[in-house]
């Protein structure tokens, strides 16, 4: 399959920090991927050298085939970007405020107003074509940013915390438009909500103090930290022993099964008025695990209330790597990477140095506008 985005050794440093420390990675076409690290990670910052907002230090990036330092206006015009802030005219109506960016980003003026239509039916904005944008909830507004990024049909949607600052309801709406949009277009999508990246995501992008951490599905990256299988256990043993012995007899009868690993009590402590006790049994892979439990437990004369495999959560997955990660380096978590832009929501610390700031200005024109601005000199390491 065609590659949408290459990234290749990209690295940007300010004064005092690497913000992004030599990231490769590739986006295949036709594809949703999340972009996934804790705030201060770096995302904001490589998503601004993708869309051709702020230099490289080192390395290369490409959208499409287009470089994004020598061929910006190229690569602009094949991505739609949503900031983490939305940029939009608050004094502008919808449709006007639409026809205005379609215009600004080369739409043919005999095709702006199907494109605005297009645009606005996909998002749900079409019953809020004549109001004023600064007037609308901020879930709309964020829909209206959406639509600004799909306007002139670009091939690649970067979006950069879509659900931020969103309620509930605006959470789930945002999450299955971006699932929708990702049926026509590359979605690249950066969060640090990972509920987000497993309900729409087909691959992770993971980045940690500004180095790659992990790159797979969701699957690939729990086989990369899985040490065996996690399985619920619970049983009832209505023996008069003692809650504490009867506790312990259980847990040990588990620990001697051939295949069982680890075994921790989860339930039925002493006191708790209950004869059922619950377990969390790390396991080998073997699929006779469980068989084994099972004839235990007939052979105990335990009633096997629950036998369940517990899949791990990309939660603890991207604990596991960043913390593994932390501790081959030695940092602590005050170290490294974006760690010192406290007063930015969600973002890289770029803006407010002096340094090197990119153009999310008033005018909003990240989705793919045919100006220069912000392109700047590489500099040379």
């Amino acid at each position: 399959m065609a590659t949408a985005i290459e990234v290749e050794h990209l690295t940007k440093t300010f004064p005092g920090r690497v913000a992004v420390d030599d990231v490769s990675f590739s986006i295949e076409q036709g594809k949703i991927v999340g972009f996934l690290g804790p705030n201060g990670a770096g995302k904001t910052t490589t998503i601004r050298m993708l869309t051709c907002f702020l230099p490289a230090t080192h390395g290369r990036a490409a959208v499409m085939g287009f470089d994004v330092f020598d061929q910006a206006i190229e690569v602009r015009r094949r991505i739609g970007y949503l900031p983490e802030a939305t940029p939009v005219y608050p004094e502008m109506r919808v449709e006007e405020y639409l026809r205005y960016r379609a215009r600004l980003k080369g739409v043919p003026r005999a095709k702006v107003t199907a494109a605005v239509e297009q645009a606005m039916e996909r998002t749900g904005t079409v019953e809020a074509r004549r109001r004023i944008v600064g007037h609308l909830s901020k879930g709309f507004r964020q829909r209206v940013g959406i639509a600004d990024a799909l306007v002139a049909s670009p091939p690649i949607l970067i979006l950069d915390e879509p659900t931020i600052g969103l309620d509930p309801n605006q959470i789930r709406q945002t999450r299955e438009l971006i699932r929708e949009l990702g049926e026509d277009h590359t979605v690249f999508l950066s969060t640090h909500i990972l509920p987000e990246v497993e309900q729409v995501c087909d691959r992770v992008v993971i980045i940690h103090k500004g180095r790659l951490s992990g790159e797979g599905t969701p699957a690939e990256l729990r086989e990369r930290v899985s040490q065996g299988v996690r399985l619920k256990v619970e049983v009832r043993w209505p023996q008069d022993v003692g809650r504490e012995r009867a506790r312990e007899t259980i847990r040990g009868e588990l620990e001697r099964i051939e295949g069982v690993r680890a075994v921790t009590a989860t339930g039925g402590a002493p006191g708790s008025g209950d004869d059922s006790y619950s377990f969390a049994v790390l396991a080998s892979s073997d699929d006779q695990v469980r068989d084994r439990i099972f004839y235990a437990a007939v052979e105990a004369d335990w009633i096997l209330r629950e036998l369940t495999v517990e899949a791990m959560s990309l939660e603890e997955v991207f604990a596991h790597i960043t913390n593994a990660e932390d501790e081959e380096r030695g940092e602590d978590d005050s170290e490294g990477g974006d760690g010192d832009e406290a007063g930015g929501e969600g973002g890289d610390g770029d803006e407010g140095k002096g340094v090197e700031t990119s153009d999310e200005g008033e005018d909003g024109d990240e989705g793919g506008d045919d100006d220069e601005d912000g392109d700047g000199e590489r500099q040379e390491g």
